[in-house]
């Protein structure tokens, strides 16, 4: 069943949380047609408000992910809705857990080369049984997508991980996922850094204080710029609630 799905500041995104977004993944891998997991925080939402490609991209997904805590907050602010922040940093490792037990078969594709290989030798150690029936590192010329396509393809992947960062992947997944036999396309950032152990995500505590974003600013200020997109969000998010 598909989840329900609400706009924030004109932006759409699915309420789910962690269970029925796997859920949600099985249902799609049993579909026909390839569709693509996109995270939506507010940096997305500020971005696609001035990008109608991208917006009209978004529409497209499968499952909008509410990566961002100010996501969720927004929308918990201005509807009844109850929604809980599902980070596409977990998604990928609790498809891949899942993947053991249903057979699923995965495709790595992005990152550097030696990120991209670590990250497929500690998701080998971690889930033994996981099928990753092929990887590729980022760095592929355009003149290479199509060998790169055929590749995914004959690897017969149902699911497909795409790291080049946003909003490229998003890019990337909206001109090639129409040639692709994937079922399932998550966009994940820099998840194989972390898999790959070259990243580390925030302490324990800034996750459950929802200050991720936060500790990321401070141990690399150049997301400074990345940020402003933050204060320009909450001001929409309360001139929306104020004209109701």
């Amino acid at each position: 069943m598909k989840p329900k799905r609400v706009h924030l500041l004109g932006v759409p995104l699915d309420c789910v949380n962690m269970k029925q977004s796997l859920e949600r993944v099985d249902d799609m891998i049993c579909g026909q047609c390839p569709q693509a997991v996109i995270a939506i925080n507010p940096e997305k939402i500020i971005k696609a408000q001035s990008d109608a490609k991208l917006l009209h991209w978004l529409h497209q997904a499968g499952l909008l992910i509410p990566d961002g805590i100010g996501a969720v907050v927004g929308v918990r602010f201005l509807t009844a809705e109850a929604i809980e922040r599902v980070p596409g940093s977990e998604l990928m490792p609790a498809i891949c857990e899942r993947s053991v037990a249903k057979g699923y078969k995965l495709f790595l594709f992005g990152a550097r080369p030696e990120v991209n290989q670590k990250a497929v030798e500690v998701l080998t150690r971690r889930y033994p049984g996981i099928r990753i029936v092929g990887n590729q590192h980022g760095f592929v010329k355009d003149s290479e997508m199509p060998a790169l396509v055929e590749r995914i393809n004959a690897s017969e992947a149902d699911v497909l991980f795409v790291a080049l960062g946003s909003p490229r992947q998003e890019l990337w997944m909206e001109q090639y996922l129409p040639q692709l036999n994937v079922k399932v396309c998550q966009g994940v950032g820099g998840t194989f850094d972390v898999i790959a152990g070259n990243v580390q995500r925030a302490p324990l505590v800034f996750r459950r204080l929802h200050l991720e974003w936060f500790y990321r600013l401070i141990t690399n200020p150049k997301r400074l710029v990345r940020q402003t997109a933050l204060p320009k969000f909450a001001l929409s998010v309360l001139r929306q609630k104020m004209l109701g």
